[in-house]
């Protein structure tokens, strides 16, 4: 079983996400090669929290150029989790 902070990679912060925070669901970038069960599981070890649902999606990283030489790259890709937590748990991200 793999430790919750090796799956768990960072939460999403932008004003999506803290939208939804509000409805009790979370995002989190997660490791590729995580599961849905993995992520169930390091979410509830990490917070102490009853996860619902989860959802996953692959994100392929944007093709780049650069404007000088005009080689083309290609950022990395991530993948993320969308978290559902039972009503009335909450995940306390930015607390200190």
């Amino acid at each position: 079983m793999r430790d919750a902070m090796s799956i768990l990679i960072r939460p999403v912060v932008s004003e999506k996400t803290y939208a939804q925070m509000e409805r009790g669901t979370y995002v989190f970038v997660v490791d590729p090669d995580a599961t849905k069960i993995d992520v169930r599981n390091a979410v509830e070890r990490a917070f102490g929290v009853k996860v619902i649902n989860v959802n996953t999606l692959n994100r392929p990283g944007k093709k780049t150029r650069n404007r000088r030489t005009g080689v083309v790259g290609q950022r990395p890709g991530s993948k993320r989790a969308i978290v559902t937590l039972r009503a009335g748990d909450t995940i306390n991200l930015f607390e200190s």
